[in-house]
């Protein structure tokens, strides 16, 4: 009983002390390689929970010291949840930064394709079953289109149609 009341007043301090539940992430295709170079930030406690729920449980020490065996399992959860389509073809993203300061995950990915863009779809699902009010910020750049969405628990998904 003690325990639950205790795990109960943690996690009422917690969502008093850091109420905003958002991601950011920016989306670039650079046409010199054929890619998409994928910023993303996100509030690391709120990861770690939405990681726990997606049964990948990890210690606040894991990610922050940098592995190859931490990066493996940022990268899988990123390519769960952060699900991109370039002309309706499926890209798995390859991390290439992990860097966690001050309860902020900053990551850097990179996503390979084929050709130029002319759709591009994005279902962000990341915190969307940890929070009704999770709120996920994007912006797409392909040349000269530029378009920014939020995206939210109830509306997780968006194709852009590029000129």
């Amino acid at each position: 009983m003690a325990g639950r009341m205790f795990k109960s007043l943690v996690l009422s301090l917690c969502l008093i002390l850091h109420p905003v539940h958002v991601t950011m992430t920016s989306i670039d295709y650079v046409p010199e390689n054929d890619s998409l170079k994928v910023y993303l930030r996100m509030y690391y406690d709120d990861f770690l929970l939405d990681l726990a729920i997606s049964g990948g449980s990890k210690g606040n020490d894991f990610f922050t010291s940098g592995s190859p065996e931490s990066k493996e399992v940022m990268e899988s959860y990123i390519n769960k949840k952060l699900i991109i389509k370039v002309n309706k073809k499926l890209l798995a993203g390859k991390l290439n930064d992990l860097e966690i300061v001050d309860n902020e995950v900053k990551l850097d990915i990179d996503y390979n394709t084929t050709k130029k863009p002319l759709s591009l779809t994005v279902n962000n699902q990341i915190m969307t079953g940890l929070y009704s009010d999770q709120s996920n910020l994007m912006i797409v750049r392909v040349g000269n289109f530029e378009e920014g969405v939020k995206l939210t628990s109830d509306n997780t998904g968006r194709t852009f149609k590029i000129n």
